[in-house]
């Protein structure tokens, strides 16, 4: 079962800026495209940002521009810079591997949840 850990996390001012980690085991992130979800109370699960196995990094609007995924295969470990953040980002904040459409313009979860990371932005 492969295992998927979130960290970096926490509390930030609007404006602010975190830097989130997602380390799996195994080498699974150098075989997949992999994600980065979120999810608000009240709110379905959301995808906001992914990276496929080519490198090929793309977002959903919400987060473009303010976003920037990125992995290092050697370490197992993709990551999610976020600047300019705005409290409707607030969340918890999951990875996971997945198949993204280029037609839909939308990227799928495959596999099992870690439990991810809180990133609350309040003043």
């Amino acid at each position: 079962q492969v295992q998927l850990v979130e960290s970096g996390g926490g509390l930030v001012q609007p404006g602010g800026s975190l830097r989130l980690s997602c380390t799996a085991s195994g080498s699974i992130l150098s075989l997949n495209s992999m994600g980065w979800f979120r999810q608000a109370p009240g709110n379905q699960r959301e995808w906001v940002a992914a990276i496929t196995r080519g490198g090929i990094t793309v977002y959903a609007d919400s987060v473009k521009g303010r976003f920037t995924i990125s992995r290092d295969n050697a370490k197992n470990t993709v990551y999610l810079q976020m600047d300019s953040l705005k409290p409707e980002d607030t969340a918890v904040y999951y990875c996971n591997r997945g198949i993204y459409n280029s037609f839909t313009g939308t990227f799928s979860s495959l596999g099992a949840w870690g439990q991810g990371t809180q990133v609350t932005v309040s003043s």
